[in-house]
This record gives structure tokens, C-alpha cells and sequence, in this order.
């Protein structure tokens, strides 16, 4: 529940009084599971950043010779766009991450160490091979966080269509690398 907060509305946002509500929990109660909000933002950072890496492996894993391509076509659609309760808290949790404490900061960084790995595939451990996969997931968290920042559907439509059609040439047969 808090995990789903943190990646809806940020680490700033939700008091502890609302997160208290949500989970059914009485003053007492909170203070019995959790130091401080600090401490219950931090666990819930730390939760929402280990689901999204579920979810993509299972976009990964619809297409094992390309693993970049499933998550590309998961990751930039309407659906996720529209859902940041349940989507990448990379997304929300960036701008945070940076002006965050250590511990918030290795937690980050051990998501999109994992993302990356995730999309470069076995061959992905040289740092020529690296370069690809961190151009990906910049380009994916960069369009899905302006997608939703703009107000007008008609760009936040085209950043997602353009980068999934840009990013879906990466690794074609035809496609030559970057100049």
C-alpha cells in the first residue's frame, strides 16, 4: 500500500497520518512497525522499486532472442502511462533518488543496475555493450515521465509512439548503431 503511494505521488507527498489510514493502522500501531515516516518511506522505495523488476523480466520474457524489445513495448503504452500507482517507480522516484540520502540512492541505483543488466542479456557485461541498454532505459523512463507530465494527449500519445518506434530499431538486422 505505501509502495504503491510512493510511486503514485513521490516520497514527499503522503503523510503519515494518510499512510496510517490506508493501512488500517492506529498511532500506536504504525510506531510498532515502522522508526519513523523515514523509516516507512525508505521500506516502501525499496518496495516499489523490487516490484517493477517482476514485471520486467515478464515483459523481457516475451521475446528471449530481443529481451529490450518486450520490455520496450510493455513499458511505453498508454496502460503504463496511465497507472503510476503500479508502474516504474524509476519514473517517480528519480528527481528524489538524487537529492536522497545513501541508503535511497543504493536502492535506486540497484534497480536501474538491474534493468540494465535485464536488457543487455548475458552478452551485456562489456562496457561497449552497455552503452545500448543504458541509452534504452533512459529513453524509456525519460518519454514515460514526460508522457505524463504534459497536458496535452496528443504529445504524451506521440512521445510514447516515437520512442517505442525508435527504440525498436536497436538490434534489428537493417538498423545501423548511432553515429
Amino acid at each position: 500500500m505505501a509502495a504503491r503511494k510512493v510511486r503514485a505521488e513521490g516520497v514527499t507527498r503522503p503523510g503519515v497520518a494518510e499512510l496510517m489510514k490506508e493501512a488500517g493502522l492506529t498511532h500506536g500501531g504504525f510506531y510498532k512497525h515502522f522508526a519513523s515516516r523515514d523509516d516507512l518511506i525508505g521500506q516502501a522505495v525499496a518496495l516499489a522499486l523490487a516490484e517493477g523488476s517482476a514485471k520486467m523480466q515478464r515483459a523481457a520474457r516475451k521475446n528471449e532472442q530481443a529481451p529490450h524489445r518486450g520490455l520496450i513495448e510493455s513499458y511505453l503504452r498508454k496502460q503504463h502511462r496511465d497507472a503510476p500507482a503500479t508502474g516504474c517507480a524509476l519514473v517517480t522516484l528519480g528527481a528524489a533518488a538524487g537529492r536522497g540520502d545513501q541508503r535511497f540512492k543504493e536502492a535506486y541505483e540497484k534497480q536501474v543496475r538491474a534493468y540494465l543488466d535485464l536488457i543487455a542479456g548475458p552478452d551485456g557485461t562489456s562496457e561497449e555493450a552497455r552503452a545500448e541498454p543504458m541509452l534504452i532505459l533512459s529513453a524509456l523512463v525519460g518519454a514515460l515521465l514526460m508522457s505524463r507530465a504534459v497536458a496535452d494527449p496528443g504529445l504524451s500519445h506521440e512521445l510514447l509512439t516515437r520512442v517505442t518506434g525508435e527504440l525498436a530499431r536497436y538490434g534489428s538486422p537493417d538498423s545501423a548503431p548511432p553515429a
